[in-house]
């Protein structure tokens, strides 16, 4: 008797030209990131193929299983077997276009489930205390979260904000120490366990300060925190945090900069536009800067 869980990747490949083109659209939705179709609901999977959740189980009766969920049992399967360690949706055999498309398509699709998901009202409450703090010290460890420290750090100053980037483990204590309730401590980190930036936003904690965190849901660093902007996207094939998670966390960054600019009121405006006008006029990128041409002290 024909096992319908076998090789199901291949076969969806093969048949999808023979579906009708509501089915077709499942298939190329599932083939296009089959690890999120199989952590998807049937309601999110119709609704990213654009189809109705009928059709989704007719699609699934189609390639011989009773269930969406039997179906999606023998995907994770198939995956489990013939899944690439290059990316959680390229295969091997897959051409540049395929992992060009599946690539891009991947990203979209977390950073459109980051929409839905996103807390809007603890990302509110989190510009408000941006807002009122006296001194806002970011902390991260490993250079992506560092990256994104630091990246944070950046657009703080830029809108008048006092804030630090720190990323060694004796610093982060320091901070901590001094921070107190006019202050917030911005912890930053994915992973979320990291034994040293867990005992520094447990001190700030204690002395009055309010921790923010930056991470997946269920990390020890969101049990400690106050305020936790929740950050989930599908595990990378290769890297603990991979290129899915550094545009998650950059875009809920930018959300919140525009966010407390707007709390911030016209001074941060007018700043942000004077700052602007500063690098095109003296920066090095500019077209209107020669200074790079002028000799320095010692050369003449």
């Amino acid at each position: 008797m024909h096992n319908p869980s076998v090789h199901l990747l291949q076969r969806l490949r093969e048949r999808m030209a023979q579906l009708p083109a509501a089915q077709r659209s499942v298939v190329q939705c599932v083939l296009e990131d089959p690890r999120a179709a199989v952590a998807a609901t049937v309601e999110q999977l119709a609704q990213q193929a654009g189809v109705s959740m009928p059709t989704i189980v007719r699609t699934c009766r189609s390639f011989g299983f009773e269930s969406v969920r039997e179906f999606m049992l023998a995907l994770a399967q198939d995956l489990a077997v013939t899944g690439s360690y290059l990316h959680r949706s390229v295969l091997a055999e897959d051409s540049a276009g395929d992992v060009a498309s599946k690539i891009v398509h991947a990203a979209v699709s977390s950073l459109t489930e980051l929409g839905r998901r996103l807390d809007v009202e603890v990302l509110d409450k989190v510009a408000s205390r941006l807002a009122e703090a006296r001194r806002i010290d970011c902390y991260s460890v490993g250079a992506a979260s560092t990256f994104m420290a630091n990246e944070l750090q950046s657009r703080l100053f830029r809108l008048g904000c006092t804030a630090n980037a720190i990323f060694d483990a004796h610093q982060q204590l320091v901070s901590a120490s001094t921070l107190g309730p006019d202050g917030v401590a911005f912890v930053i980190s994915h992973v979320g366990r990291m034994p040293y930036t867990l005992e520094a936003a447990r001190f700030a904690r204690s002395q009055g300060a309010t921790v923010v965190a930056l991470t997946q849901p269920g990390t020890q660093l969101a049990e400690i925190a106050d305020l936790v902007l929740a950050v989930s996207v599908p595990q990378d094939a290769v890297m603990r945090v991979g290129t899915e998670a550094y545009l998650a966390h950059l875009v809920v960054i930018e959300i919140l900069m525009v966010r407390l600019a707007q709390k911030l009121g016209p001074v941060a405006t007018r700043g942000l536009q004077q700052f602007k006008q500063l690098l095109h006029k003296h920066g090095f990128d500019s077209a209107e800067y020669s200074g790079a041409s002028e000799p320095f002290e010692d050369e003449r």
